[in-house]
C-alpha cells in the first residue's frame, strides 16, 4: 500500500532542459551533448554539483564549467548554460500531483541553484506557489548543501514525511537519481514523458490521474 509520492521538479513537473541544451549546441556549432556530458563527468564533484550545493558562486561556476567542457572538446561558459534551465510546466503532471495530494503524502526533492544566481531567476519562477503548495515537504539542494543522488537527501524526505520508504513512489527524469531511492525500497518511475509517467503512476497508486 502506497503512503507517499515523492517528485523531482525539473524534467518531471516541467519539460526537460535537455531540449534547450540541444538547441543551444546546434545554434553555436558545438559538439552534440557537450553540456550533458560535462554535467555527467565526475557528477558528484563537478562544477554543477558544487553549484547545486551552493559551495561555489556564479563566477567560480562559470569558470569551472568552461574548463570541464573544454576538457571534453569544446568550451561552454557556465553562465551561458543557466538561462537554458527553465522549462514549461506540464499541466497534466500538475493535475496528477493534485489528485495524488488528495490521497497520499507528497514531497519534492529538487537539485536547484542558489536563489541569487544570475540566470536562475527564470528557473525559479517555475516554483509557482500553487504547485509548491501541493507538497507536504520540499527539499532544495542549494538550501541544505546536499544534492541527489546523495542517499541522505532521500532519507531526510522519508523522515520528514513520516513514511516507510517501501511504501513510497519516487519520480525523476534521471536514472542516476532513481537508484538510491530504489535501493531504499521505493517504487521508482523514470519520467520520459508525461503520458508514460502518469500511466506508471496510476499502476503504482491505483488512482485515476487524468
Amino acid at each position: 500500500m502506497i503512503e507517499a509520492v515523492i517528485w523531482d521538479f525539473g524534467g518531471v513537473l516541467t519539460t526537460s532542459p535537455f531540449e534547450a541544451f540541444a538547441r543551444f549546441e546546434s545554434e553555436r556549432g558545438l559538439p552534440a551533448d557537450i553540456i550533458r556530458r560535462t554535467n555527467a563527468a565526475n557528477h558528484l564533484e563537478n562544477a554543477w554539483a558544487k553549484f547545486e550545493r551552493a559551495e561555489v558562486d556564479i563566477e567560480a561556476f562559470d569558470a569551472l564549467f568552461a574548463a570541464e567542457s573544454l576538457a571534453l572538446g569544446a568550451e561552454v561558459r557556465g553562465k551561458d548554460v543557466l538561462p537554458l534551465l527553465s522549462g514549461d510546466l506540464r499541466p497534466e503532471m500538475v493535475e496528477a500531483l493534485t489528485r495524488i495530494k488528495a490521497k497520499f503524502r507528497t514531497g519534492c526533492i529538487t537539485n536547484n541553484l542558489p536563489a541569487n544566481t544570475i540566470g536562475s531567476a527564470s528557473g525559479r519562477t517555475l516554483y509557482i506557489a500553487e504547485v509548491m503548495a501541493l507538497f507536504d515537504h520540499v527539499i532544495e539542494s542549494a538550501k541544505i548543501g546536499l544534492r541527489k543522488p546523495d542517499p541522505r537527501i532521500y532519507a531526510m524526505m522519508v523522515e520528514k514525511l513520516g513514511v516507510d520508504p517501501n511504501k513510497c513512489v519516487y519520480l525523476d527524469d534521471l536514472g542516476i537519481n532513481l537508484k538510491p531511492a530504489r535501493e531504499m525500497g521505493m517504487t521508482t518511475i523514470k519520467v520520459l514523458n508525461a503520458a508514460q509517467a502518469i500511466g506508471e503512476l496510476e499502476a503504482a497508486t491505483g488512482l485515476a490521474l487524468r
